[in-house]
């Protein structure tokens, strides 16, 4: 990898300062951080709000401290190395540790993904799932416990949750204020199924973290 200088952005970074602003989901590790098992390595869910050859912003269960390294896949992106900046209610800022080769690369992807017209193939499930307009919100575990989560996807019967806790098949959960049991552990978190369908129309209001998970988080 060609020298990183985080203080001195280069002449030809300059030029290419452009900057892509949407949803795009992706996951990460904090490196930095030993797991008990050095196999055994955390990797959250996450969405990026918004990047540049230089930076980025993600929405993120688990918030990495200033100086942390961070590893991350996003879509389209590819694997990006990076160091937090700062923290942000939802999540965290980061800098991109990149040479001249690959900030011009990630440039070109990011002017191709601004370009690019965004076309889904049609979700033929009985309950579609959709991405929440805010995906940050709080876990509430049977003992009361609430954690800051990340809500992957949603739909009227379940959701997908990337937390830094991984509750048991079978344990009774909230989600915002969306009661379910959790069915099945995923690569990067747990599904819940909700113990009743909901109107998709009240999903985002229902999602937002209670009062007192507010408080406590």
């Amino acid at each position: 990898m060609e020298a990183y200088q985080p203080f001195l952005m280069s002449k030809l970074a300059r030029r290419q300062d452009v900057r892509f602003i949407g949803a795009v989901p992706g996951r990460y590790t904090l490196s930095d951080r030993k797991a008990s098992d050095p196999s055994d390595v955390e990797v959250y869910a996450c969405r990026l709000c918004s990047i540049s050859p230089q930076s980025a912003v993600v929405v993120a269960p688990v918030r990495a401290e200033p100086g942390e390294s961070v590893a991350a896949y996003f879509d389209g992106f590819g694997i990006l190395r990076a160091r937090a900046t700062r923290q942000l209610p939802t999540g965290f800022a980061m800098d991109l540790l990149l040479g001249d080769s690959e900030r011009a690369k990630l440039a070109t992807q990011i002017k191709w993904r601004k370009r690019k017209a965004v076309s889904r193939e049609p979700d033929k499930r009985e309950y579609p799932r959709i991405q929440p307009q805010a995906p940050y919100t709080m876990l509430t575990l049977p003992d009361g416990g609430h954690v800051p989560c990340f809500v992957i996807d949603i739909s009227q019967s379940g959701v997908a949750v990337s937390a830094s806790v991984l509750p048991s098949r079978g344990t009774p959960v909230a989600v915002g204020s969306l009661i379910g049991r959790v069915i099945r552990r995923l690569d990067v978190g747990f599904a819940v199924q909700f113990t009743e369908i909901h109107e998709l129309k009240s999903l985002d209001r229902m999602l937002a973290p209670p009062a007192e998970a507010q408080e406590a988080g």
